[in-house]
């Protein structure tokens, strides 16, 4: 009896024991998991940012483009066609740039949408929304962009035709 008394306290000793390492490991992973989901955060809020900085970054150039559009049409009026040509050469380098940043734009999003799949939560999920709605907004100021700077390009050979040879 004393023998089966024994067995069984060293069973219940090794059950603490295995108890023990369990709980440990627990509290490891709980705390690696909270690590984890702090970073999440940060990146969805990061990648929401960069979004909507892109977003400007492309409606700004979008603006680029349309003034330098504007100042190809007004240089094609006074006849200075070199300086339409360099206007129209800065409205595609705006509207490229409206492109890159749109791009950008989208990369943030698919990102900040990765990370609210990954957390599941109302501030991951927000940040993902703003991110998508920046990425639309880049989109279409990219898209406008490219219009002002194929209209200065449209200008550019519209006065070249009507110069003497």
């Amino acid at each position: 009896m004393s023998s089966e008394i024994a067995g069984i306290k060293e069973e219940v000793r090794l059950l603490r024991e295995e108890f023990i390492q369990l709980r440990e490991r627990h509290l490891m992973v709980d705390k690696q998991y909270s690590e984890t989901l702090e970073s999440l955060k940060l990146l969805t809020q990061h990648s929401a940012d960069a979004a909507k900085r892109a977003c400007r970054a492309a409606e700004m150039a979008a603006d680029s483009a349309t003034r330098s559009a504007e100042v190809a049409r007004l240089s094609l009026a006074s006849n200075v066609v070199i300086a339409a040509e360099r206007a129209a050469e800065a409205a595609a380098a705006a509207a490229q740039a409206a492109v890159e940043a749109a791009a950008a734009a989208s990369a943030a999003c698919a990102a900040a949408a990765e990370a609210a799949a990954r957390q599941a939560e109302e501030v991951a999920l927000q940040a993902a929304a703003e991110a998508a709605e920046a990425t639309r907004r880049a989109t279409q100021a990219a898209s406008e962009a490219v219009k002002m700077a194929s209209l200065a390009a449209e200008s550019i050979q519209t006065a070249r035709s009507k110069q003497p040879k």
